[in-house]
């Protein structure tokens, strides 16, 4: 019984995981690799991860160092860096490049929290989706009379309860990474 709910329940966590690697994405004014895991390099052809063809590394609160394994590579991560969406200017001094994390602003901490803001709510509408295919799933199996009309209405409740604590949950995560945005 309460398997048929469990497939959906991994679902709706894998959704929280997927919001939780967007807000690790979003710089909160310390230099954090993960501002990196978006970008790719066309190696050989291939966008490839940046942290699958270069170490990276963070010598001080405020600055990275992406260290290419191929040297050739050099100038496609630059240009990667500088096409995302990260706001920082890459230094390339001919074997490594720098990203210097300037002080956040007021005005950009805003923009991000707004961003944060989207991921969350993108994570809660998915979650809600799960939620309704689910039912689709349930009522269609009612139909078939392959559950009762008590099963169905168990099977509701779970899913609303488990709807309800995975939204509490982004929620929490969404006023975690904002307190984090403004206290910087």
């Amino acid at each position: 019984m309460k398997e048929a709910v469990k497939e959906f329940d991994v679902k709706m966590q894998k959704t929280v995981d997927v919001v939780m690697s967007d807000f690790a994405g979003v710089r909160a004014g310390r230099a954090n690799a993960a501002v990196l895991d978006k970008i790719t390099v066309d190696y050989y052809g291939t966008p490839t991860p940046i942290q699958q063809v270069a170490s990276i590394s963070s010598p001080d609160p405020r600055s990275l160092v992406v260290q290419p394994w191929d040297g050739s590579l050099l100038k496609a991560i630059e240009k990667a860096i500088q096409a995302s969406d990260l706001g920082i200017n890459p230094q390339n001094d001919g074997r490594v490049i720098r990203l210097a994390f300037p002080q956040l602003t007021e005005e950009r901490r805003r923009e991000l929290t707004k961003q944060v803001h989207k991921y969350g709510e993108n994570g809660k509408v998915a979650i809600r989706n799960i939620r309704r295919d689910a039912m689709d799933k349930f009522k269609a199996m009612q139909k078939k009379s392959e559950i009762t009309e008590d099963d169905l209405k168990l099977f509701e409740k779970d899913l609303q309860d488990m709807t309800d604590k995975r939204c509490k949950q982004i929620d929490e995560l969404t006023a975690k990474k904002e307190t984090e945005l403004m206290a910087v």
